[in-house]
């Protein structure tokens, strides 16, 4: 299939529109990881913004993970870390979920993550 052929103004709205999603998607993050948003707000969105984030962005937005522990914390969940929130099952959003720090009963705001990350 060919791509569309788009006049020059089509293209300046398009990237107009690209970036207030980046930009959104950029707060949501960072709200993530001061800990102003919790976990089961995001996951509780139900728009294309939200939608369209990947999981391993989403997990490293959490407080206190960085790549190595998301990638692995992942692995343990055994969700796909390029799979994104609008394509979670019940089971994988419950398991995420897990992850709120309250839950875990830390008020430090960083996850618990017991077994991941350390060797």
């Amino acid at each position: 299939m060919a791509m569309p052929v788009l006049t020059p103004a089509q293209r300046a709205e398009a990237r107009r529109k690209a970036a207030a999603v980046r930009k959104e998607r950029g707060e949501l993050m960072a709200a993530l990881k001061t800990g102003s948003l919790p976990l089961a707000a995001l996951l509780e969105r139900d728009d294309a913004v939200v939608g369209r984030i990947r999981l391993r962005r989403l997990v490293e937005s959490l407080p206190g993970i960085g790549s190595v522990r998301a990638e692995r914390l992942l692995a343990k969940l055994d969700i796909s870390e390029t799979r994104r929130i609008q394509g979670l099952g019940p089971n994988q959003r419950a398991r995420l979920l897990a992850l709120s720090p309250v839950r875990n009963g830390n008020r430090s705001g960083s996850v618990s993550l017991t077994g991941v990350g350390s060797r």
